[in-house]
């Protein structure tokens, strides 16, 4: 009888703790925009907004943090990757601003509409820190691929995983914004430790493995679209 009553102290202890856990700590929101909104709008079929998002996120999940993992072209902005978490957005767009001065005279038609392109996005990134979101973002490279072809990306998984781990003890839940399969190995940890998991992501671009983990707690993003579609 003794060790029966050990027994249930412990667990009641254990369902003490993680009351107080979540009292204590909070939601995080880990956004991976390569695998969630890849291809863009013609991709997913409407316009993303992303401050419904960032309200959504925080009225329906009580998220108080949301880390947004993505790439972003620098041209040859000097940035010093052992010494900076992300690119600094304010720099690269004095940064490229000037460029395209420079440029004016000098560069095609196509080069300046590309380097406009990238001054748009960069202007995006800028508009989501206002809002609230906390950047990490990766220079774009250039890599090669198997039918001699380059493929310019930047990869996220690294960063996004790191950043699962580091910021484990200040959560109880994560929502992850990916179906990317390589997370797999650290979400599985993390259920683990006995945080709660859910999966944000878009039907189509999820694997089935991070489908058949997640269970009850998937949420396809394209059902999202009547709470997230931009709208004049």
């Amino acid at each position: 009888m003794q060790w029966l009553n050990k027994k249930y102290k412990r667990v009641y202890l254990r369902k003490q703790t993680r009351k107080s856990m979540r009292r204590i700590k909070k939601v995080y929101a880990f956004i991976d925009a390569s695998n969630l909104f890849y291809g863009g709008e013609k991709s997913l079929g409407w316009k993303i907004d992303y401050k419904k998002l960032l309200r959504y996120l925080i009225e329906k999940y009580q998220v108080s943090e949301v880390l947004y993992f993505g790439g972003v072209e620098i041209h040859d902005f000097p940035y010093d990757y052992l010494n900076n978490k992300t690119v600094p957005i304010e720099q690269l767009k004095i940064h490229l601003a000037n460029l395209i001065k420079t440029k004016a005279n000098e560069a095609n038609e196509t080069e300046l509409a590309l380097i406009s392109n990238h001054i748009k996005t960069v202007h995006f990134y800028s508009k989501l820190q206002e809002f609230g979101y906390r950047l990490y973002l990766k220079p774009v490279k250039a890599y090669k691929q198997d039918n001699g072809t380059t493929k310019r990306k930047a990869n996220c998984d690294v960063e996004m995983t790191f950043y699962l781990m580091k910021e484990k003890d200040k959560f109880y839940r994560a929502i992850i914004l990916s179906g990317d399969g390589d997370f797999l190995p650290v979400l599985k940890y993390l259920r683990k430790k006995e945080k709660e998991i859910i999966i944000l992501a878009r039907g189509p671009r999820t694997a089935s493995e991070i489908r058949k983990f997640a269970g009850s707690n998937f949420r396809d993003f394209v059902t999202l679209k009547k709470y997230l579609e931009f709208t004049e």
